[in-house]
């Protein structure tokens, strides 16, 4: 794999070791993890890993530009950050990253942090990357109610009351992303917040390009 000439990226080992690289990024292999398989520096391994994951960020971002879905979208927001605070309730916890997940059944997934789960702060989101009359399916939360209101087809399921399927309506698929998105993230020890969005974003690239990560990888570093 030869990668673009970037001034943040000077050949210092072999193509053969520059490739293995490349192959533990695309099995997600942490960069101490990588070091030791390819026997290189872990800073060497880290400048390779940093231009990666730029092209991710950016290809993804063109990919958000025409972003635009229509009916089967599950919709559920997931919390990230320190375990929930001993007697708070509701909606996530104090100090929490909130973060909105629109899931397209047997498709994309989209992602975007969000400042609070009010209906307002969540329906700007899905009027702008949702068409109108499409079919949404959501847990209870109220939040979701205005759904109806703004044109969609709103099916819900009512966690609170143990209910997670109503004939096609369910969430599974976008809860099933949040839960692999966390896995993936522990295994780096901790995000600081200044990059929390940036490996948010390689999560949703990596879902979106599961079946091909490979080759999507090579064709926005070549």
């Amino acid at each position: 794999m030869t990668m673009k000439k970037d001034h943040k990226i000077q050949r210092r080992i072999s193509s053969k070791k520059v490739s293995l690289i490349v192959r533990c990024f695309v099995a997600d292999c942490t960069a101490t993890q990588t070091s030791q398989i390819v026997v290189a520096n872990r800073n060497t391994v880290n400048r390779y890993y940093n231009y990666l994951r730029d092209q991710i960020v950016a290809d993804a971002l063109k990919d958000r530009a025409r972003y635009n879905i229509d009916n089967g979208i599950e919709v559920d927001e997931s919390y990230f950050g320190a375990k929930r605070v001993r007697g708070k309730r509701g909606r996530g916890a104090g100090n929490k990253i909130i973060v909105l997940g629109l899931l397209k059944r047997e498709g994309n997934v989209f992602t975007q942090v969000i400042a609070n789960a009010s209906a307002q702060e969540i329906m700007s989101i899905i009027r702008k990357v949702v068409r109108s009359g499409s079919d949404i399916y959501t847990d209870g939360w109220r939040s979701y109610d205005a759904l109806a209101v703004y044109g969609y087809n709103h099916k819900k399921v009512k966690h609170s009351e143990d209910e997670f399927v109503n004939g096609d309506a369910h969430i599974n698929g976008i809860e099933s992303f949040w839960s692999w998105t966390k896995r993936r993230l522990a295994k780096f020890n901790g995000i600081p917040k200044r990059q929390f969005a940036r490996n948010l974003i390689e999560s949703e690239w990596r879902f979106n390009h599961r079946d091909v990560l490979e080759k999507s990888l090579k064709d926005i570093s070549l």
